[in-house]
């Protein structure tokens, strides 16, 4: 396994995709095997993790982790988005809302809650994309799903221009902050969406991870997969089972496991089946 094998953790700027993040990498790293570990809005930044080459098959275990933001809330506004990339396409006085209502409608949402997701959204309904199905100008109707919000805290409101709530959330994969912000406007009747959102935490990479889309730093994939998934040494007879596509012993633990060769190196990712710890995916020969 090449030393071109890990993961960029970077802060994203603003203004840009994180498909266009993913890009840019390709082209900076020479290599088209890069992907992301969920994706931040053009507007939003902050942590976004990446994978290169062999990493990208360990995405989806780091996109299931916890998830902490710091954002902004406009109430009194309600767009076309739900944040401030959208068309406003209404407005109301918010000079009833009381401070107290404000945190006892977020104080509501901490805890294990169904939300609906926003309607533009990367969600797919019967194979579309979400987002091009409003702009094709097509209803969406996407179900609630349940999601856990671990902390929620309000840092400051703001009563200059607009109604403006500073806010601190903890969650699972799943949550969208701008549903947050257009459901506390709903609920206070004058509307609401997102202002502002920065990323600062994807478990267990947080900004103090970060290097920068001019100068990434790849981090090796061992050592930082050890950080999210449960990791089992294997020695050199069961490397050259795997190398076949054997199975091995049953794993100690539940789900996913890597299995790490003599060397240190990621020889596989393993699940316990019926037969024993089986490779879903093998990274030697």
């Amino acid at each position: 396994m090449s030393l071109q094998d890990g993961f960029v953790i970077l802060d994203k700027p603003a203004g840009i995709t994180s498909h266009d993040v993913v890009a840019k990498l390709r082209k900076t790293l020479g290599t088209k095997q890069v992907g992301h570990a969920g994706t931040l809005d053009p507007m939003a930044t902050g942590v976004l993790v990446l994978g290169v080459n062999k990493a990208t098959k360990f995405l989806q275990y780091i996109t299931q982790g916890k998830k902490a933001y710091h954002a902004q809330i406009r109430l009194g506004q309600v767009t076309t988005s739900d944040d401030a990339q959208g068309e406003i396409i209404s407005t109301s006085d918010t000079s009833i809302v009381s401070d107290q209502e404000i945190r006892d409608f977020l104080a509501s949402q901490v805890g294990n809650i169904m939300q609906v997701p926003t309607k533009v959204s990367a969600i797919k309904i019967n194979g579309q994309r979400a987002y091009d199905l409003v702009r094709e100008g097509k209803a969406v109707d996407i179900p609630a799903r349940q999601i856990e919000i671990y902390k929620l805290d309000v840092i400051e409101i703001k009563r200059e221009d607009f109604l403006d709530i500073e806010v601190y959330v903890e969650c699972s994969a799943g949550t969208y902050i701008r549903s947050i912000a257009r459901d506390l406007g709903s609920s206070l009747g004058v509307g609401g969406h997102l202002i502002s959102l920065r990323r600062g935490l994807v478990a267990p990479f947080s900004l103090s991870d970060c290097s920068s889309l001019e100068s990434p730093e790849i981090r090796p994939l061992a050592s930082e997969i050890s950080k999210v998934m449960s990791v089992r040494n294997v020695d050199l007879l069961e490397v050259k089972e795997l190398s076949f596509g054997r199975s091995l012993s049953a794993s100690n633990c539940d789900g996913p496991v890597v299995a790490l060769a003599p060397d240190g190196k990621v020889a596989a990712i393993l699940e316990n089946r019926a037969h024993g710890a089986q490779p879903v995916a093998v990274f030697i020969s």
